[in-house]
């Protein structure tokens, strides 16, 4: 049986919880819901949070896509998804996305195929390099920006062209 908290009090566990680390609006709400909050109280809990600057998206946003960047290796398709599936804001995840490091996020995806050719057994140079694709599409990479890393690290062959 869950325990029912006062809104004073939820306000106060979720002061706490964002200034743990950064959150966003929906993480909130669930853990809110987990507390056993009030619902009613749910978004004036949240404008509060938002106005004492507990809670901003655009700064959630830009954290988000630098740590899964840069830690993770995520790709860009990756990184999108997880920002919808969080209610995000378009307008907040295509300025993050376009503040990405072009060369930084080249070198992150060329350091995962060159990790995985070492891992991956295949019978010819087509499977491996089938292998390779379907693994940095699974992390979100483009294909694009995968055949253009497969090259880079000396996997690219004539049916690539």
């Amino acid at each position: 049986m869950k325990k029912e908290c006062t809104e004073n009090q939820a306000l106060y566990k979720a002061e706490a919880y964002c200034s743990v680390a950064e959150r966003c609006e929906s993480e909130v709400r669930a853990k809110l819901q987990q507390w056993g909050a009030p619902q009613a109280c749910w978004d004036k809990i949240i404008s509060r949070l938002t106005v004492d600057n507990y809670i901003s998206s655009s700064r959630y946003v830009g954290t988000f896509v630098r740590e899964k960047c840069r830690f993770n290796k995520w790709g860009k398709k990756k990184i999108i998804q997880a920002l919808k599936m969080k209610q995000l804001p378009d307008t907040f995840i295509d300025e993050a996305m376009d503040a990405i490091d072009r060369e930084e996020y080249i070198s992150n995806l060329s350091f995962l195929l060159q990790r995985k050719m070492k891992e991956v057994k295949a019978r010819n140079d087509y499977e491996r390099n089938g292998k390779l694709i379907r693994f940095a599409l699974g992390r979100g990479f483009e294909m694009n920006d995968i055949l253009v890393c497969l090259k880079r690290i000396g996997c690219g062959g004539e049916y690539m062209e």
